[in-house]
């Protein structure tokens, strides 16, 4: 992998590598690893899905309340890694993480499934409940209470988009020799260098 065998667009090739993944069968070719860290340092990573790549950077969706909203809330910065063992591929990516506002969540929101819907309202995300049939209890009675109607946008649930100012492209090559290439953040524009694995 070279230089040029990539777009001056890290965003652009990160919407390229997922879409390689995607043709080449890898499931949930969209999920990576989130990490954040609270406001004392102590860190957390956990598998989300990416909900939109453009521009602006990787936009995923959680319940605010949740821990990496907390964590987010106190320390708006992210690093995310996707893994597409099949292909010997990853791409990482750092940088600050901004609230993405309720509009856009609510558009997002009226996408998702019902049964997903229904579970964002049900669900305290990370917190303790005493059974199984506690939560499910719980999901019949958010489904019971919707019945009919369109679910809302939960006001404690919505987007957060990782704006990165580092990405970095990593391709599996023999004896460990791997690609490393590495796009910065310019105040125009990115620049890229090649790092050694």
């Amino acid at each position: 992998m070279e230089l040029d065998h990539l777009g001056p667009d890290p965003l652009a090739q990160l919407e390229a590598w997922i879409a390689d993944a995607e043709s080449g069968g890898v499931a949930l070719a969209t999920a990576f690893a989130l990490a954040t860290a609270a406001f004392d340092g102590m860190p957390s990573v956990r598998m989300v899905l990416a909900r939109g790549i453009d521009e602006r950077g990787v936009a995923f969706y959680t319940n605010r309340l949740s821990r990496k909203g907390r964590d987010l809330a106190a320390n708006p910065r992210a690093a995310a890694a996707f893994h597409w063992s099949g292909l010997g591929r990853q791409a990482r990516l750092a940088g600050a993480v901004e609230e993405i506002g309720a509009d856009e969540s609510a558009a997002y929101f009226a996408t998702r499934p019902a049964g997903s819907q229904v579970s964002a309202w049900a669900s305290a995300q990370g917190e303790p409940i005493e059974s199984r049939a506690a939560l499910e209890d719980r999901a019949a009675a958010a489904k019971a209470r919707f019945a009919g109607a369109e679910v809302p946008l939960p006001p404690f649930w919505g987007g957060y988009r990782l704006v990165p100012e580092v990405v970095e492209f990593w391709a599996s090559r023999p004896d460990r020799l791997h690609d490393r290439i590495e796009y910065r953040r310019l105040p125009v524009g990115w620049e890229r260098r090649r790092l050694q694995p």
